[in-house]
């Protein structure tokens, strides 16, 4: 992302529906299967402006890894500099099994070899340990909000999984996310292709009136928890043990 998409998200992504709500289910998922304690390290990769591994600190260990220097930047103001990791050509610069839990919240997207990233966190992850990964659904949905934020793909929940269909994972959940709002994202995203507007005015970007911003995120942490397949979604969630 650039230097602007960057500002955006600091200014909307405490109290906006979809950040926010992204952020308490994640926590809830590793609550459940992750039981992370105050010595056991969380590795948040492509950690963004790090809002989210701020706030997981009070529960765990948190290391964050990125890779474009704005992030880094917005990093190191949170977090000492034996926390901020920079991916290398190399790869994450940790050691095999090295951490607890890893969480990628809509990072593969951006990453054009994604099978080769979904090997290297197994690598670092500890045999036992949890990976959580959020990632946008629905190539349907494909706006001018994907292109500013270079976005290389969008997924099914078959692409999803097989990323993880092989001997390093264990999927313990994959499901599609934000359900109920898929009607009016597709409405809105294609009357903006069809209008050609793209661009200052995103929907993406403004909060909701107050009562709606909690009623939307009550309702897609909740959703995001339940068994229950569902057939589409503007996000897709992954819950994996590494074996």
């Amino acid at each position: 992302m650039n230097a602007a998409e960057y500002d955006n998200l600091e200014i909307t992504e405490r109290e906006h529906w979809y950040y926010a709500g992204k952020r308490d289910l994640v926590r809830r998922w590793l609550r459940d299967v992750a039981r992370l304690e105050k010595q056991q390290v969380l590795l948040d990769c492509g950690a963004g402006t790090g809002l989210f591994a701020q706030e997981m600190s009070a529960q765990c260990r948190v290391l964050v890894l990125d890779d474009h220097e704005e992030s880094l930047q917005r990093l190191r103001k949170r977090f000492s500099p034996e926390q901020v990791l920079r991916v290398s050509a190399q790869g994450i610069p940790l050691g095999n099994g090295s951490v607890d839990a890893i969480t990628a919240l809509d990072v593969l997207e951006h990453i054009e070899g994604d099978q080769a990233a979904v090997q290297e966190m197994a690598r670092v992850l500890r045999p036992g340990g949890v990976g959580i990964f959020t990632v946008p659904a629905g190539m349907a949905l494909w706006s001018d909000w994907d292109t500013s934020l270079h976005h290389f793909r969008r997924y099914d929940r078959a692409q999803l999984r097989q990323l993880f269909e092989n001997p390093d994972w264990e999927i313990l959940h994959v499901n599609y996310t934000n359900v109920v709002v898929y009607p009016v994202v597709w409405l809105v995203r294609k009357w903006r292709a069809w209008t050609k507007s793209p661009g200052t005015s995103r929907t993406e970007d403004k909060i909701p009136p107050r009562w709606l911003n909690g009623l939307l995120r009550a309702v897609f942490v909740n959703m995001g928890r339940w068994r229950l397949p569902f057939p589409f979604g503007v996000s897709l969630l992954l819950v994996a043990r590494r074996r």
